[in-house]
């Protein structure tokens, strides 16, 4: 993973790494962006996007950082994962190589904006704003893999912590139990760790929400 000047991406074609560190940890949650659906839990369905052909690839990554749960989900109730630049801890994340159109269309989906209009990326690394959502409204470069940009979604300013549903835990677990290496005790830890987890959600209480 390289972390210097964001490389160009122009075309809708073009690759590019989406990558998640809430919700769409879980493949299948991420399906719902880009071929329609509803998430178990969530009380939203979507559209899809307009080509909703699965990520090219898909890989764990760790990303410096710092996992919270802050504001409110209209779609889950309760917090929301923000991702925050931080030299002195490590977020699990999930990347997924898509056409710049798809991220496009999962932004849109996710500004609840009608899918189609094209996203524009800023160069050198700066964030990209246009067109996102008041909550998440800043798409970060985190690096480069393979020679294609890393985006992820977050907040330029974090709202107050808040406890997450049960429904977005249980589909963050769903999606950290898969690839990435984490034993029971670490995956819990690590949700434990973070702003807005505790005290509603104890690691006993984390414990038993693991997929079987």
């Amino acid at each position: 993973m390289h972390t210097g000047n964001a490389a160009q991406v122009t075309g809708s074609g073009a690759l590019v790494w989406y990558v998640a560190y809430g919700t769409n940890l879980s493949t299948a949650r991420l399906g719902c962006y880009l071929s329609g659906g509803r998430p178990p839990g969530a009380d939203r369905r979507y559209d899809g996007c307009r080509d909703p052909s699965p990520p090219r690839d898909v890989r764990p990554v760790e990303l410096r950082g710092r996992l919270s749960f802050a504001g409110e989900s209209s779609v889950w109730g309760g917090g929301m994962a923000f991702f925050t630049c931080d030299t002195g801890g490590v977020v699990h994340a999930r990347a997924y190589l898509l056409r710049l159109e798809q991220l496009g269309d999962l932004v849109a989906q996710e500004a609840r904006r009608p899918v189609g209009a094209a996203l524009v990326l800023e160069t050198d690394g700066h964030p990209t704003r246009h067109g996102l959502s008041r909550t998440y409204d800043v798409l970060l470069d985190v690096g480069d893999l393979d020679g294609h940009r890393m985006l992820t979604l977050t907040g330029s300013r974090v709202p107050p912590a808040r406890t997450p549903s049960a429904s977005y835990v249980r589909t963050m677990l769903e999606g950290l139990a898969d690839g990435f290496g984490l034993d029971a005790d670490n995956l819990i830890a690590y949700l434990a760790a973070a702003d807005g987890v505790a005290p509603h959600w104890t690691v006993d209480a984390l414990r038993r929400m693991l997929p079987a």
